[in-house]
């Protein structure tokens, strides 16, 4: 990806279950190795938005097809391409390891709440 061009803030999903799994009563947080944090909420009509580790804010939409979550930015501008990682169903305080679109190694944590979420 150039470097001119902001890679999506979602590192890895989790499997939303329904209308009252914790994928959409939660924050995924992701962890990067220098300890910056960006923040992922999934909605149950297929929306996400998000909040990067540079604190901007993205939204898009998401889908789940051959084992994986896939998430398509549309703002602040579209992205051309989906990202997917292998989704994981997953409770509040499960913690596990994936990678950022950057190939950076994360760790990813399911929390309850919704706080700092932008507005859509």
């Amino acid at each position: 990806m150039p470097p001119s061009t902001p890679a999506p803030v979602v590192s890895s999903a989790i499997a939303p279950a329904g209308a009252g799994s914790a994928a959409f009563a939660g924050t995924i947080v992701s962890t990067y190795p220098d300890g910056r944090t960006a923040r992922l909420w999934l909605h149950s009509d297929g929306a996400y938005t998000a909040r990067g580790r540079r604190g901007d804010s993205s939204a898009g939409r998401w889908r789940i097809g051959a084992g994986r979550v896939c998430l398509r930015q549309s703002r602040p501008w579209p992205i051309p391409f989906s990202y997917c990682q292998p989704f994981v169903s997953i409770g509040y305080g499960s913690t596990w390891s994936g990678r950022a679109p950057t190939g950076e190694a994360i760790r990813l944590t399911l929390v309850p709440g919704r706080a700092d979420e932008p507005a859509r």
